[in-house]
């Protein structure tokens, strides 16, 4: 797997401050993506053990909150078998710190998808929240927070997958309509 860039005490992209992975590679190529440049899988650094104590070096500090995913697309079938040794290192060595993880995908198509596909099983039994669903851009609003558009969702994984549904870890639209 490739990646773009490692980002540290970013607070844009999950709750705390964070270190984020830039994977590279994604296939639903939406217009108006912020970051278009990570679309090609085969464009960035080759994600090796230094990217990896990269990542850990960060979340050793207290004040890390956790690791999110980005890209890119971190479940670009491609990277799911990188992306979920990874998170399963990070869960075992730091089970406090929470993984975010954004994607095109939906929850709705993923969930059918893990009885087939292993390491995306991994992934989604190893992260916390799952930010779904493509950019779209004349649903994007400023007001949203941690998404750009307001079709996609911010999901809590963990109780999603206890109650067989899915829960909403933010509900946007409550934001939207002034509350918090």
């Amino acid at each position: 797997m490739k990646y773009h860039n490692i980002t540290k005490a970013d607070m844009l992209n999950g709750e705390g401050l964070r270190v984020v992975l830039w994977t590279s590679g994604c296939s639903h190529n939406c217009p108006g993506c912020h970051n278009a440049i990570t679309w090609n899988k085969d464009n960035g650094l080759l994600f090796d053990d230094a990217a990896k104590e990269e990542i850990f070096c960060e979340l050793e500090k207290d004040w890390c909150s956790g690791l999110t995913l980005s890209g890119g697309d971190p479940l670009f079938p491609e990277s799911r078998e990188t992306i979920a040794e990874l998170v399963k290192e990070v869960k075992e060595k730091y089970p406090n710190k929470t993984i975010w993880c954004y994607t095109g995908f939906i929850w709705e198509e993923l969930i059918p998808q893990m009885e087939k596909d292993k390491n995306l099983e991994t992934i989604i039994n190893n992260i916390d929240v799952l930010l779904d669903g493509k950019f779209v851009l004349r649903l994007a609003l400023e007001k949203l927070q941690y998404v750009g558009s307001s079709n996609q969702n911010i999901i809590d994984v963990k109780k999603s997958l206890e109650s067989d549904k899915k829960i909403l870890y933010i509900d946007n639209n409550k934001w939207l309509e002034g509350e918090e």
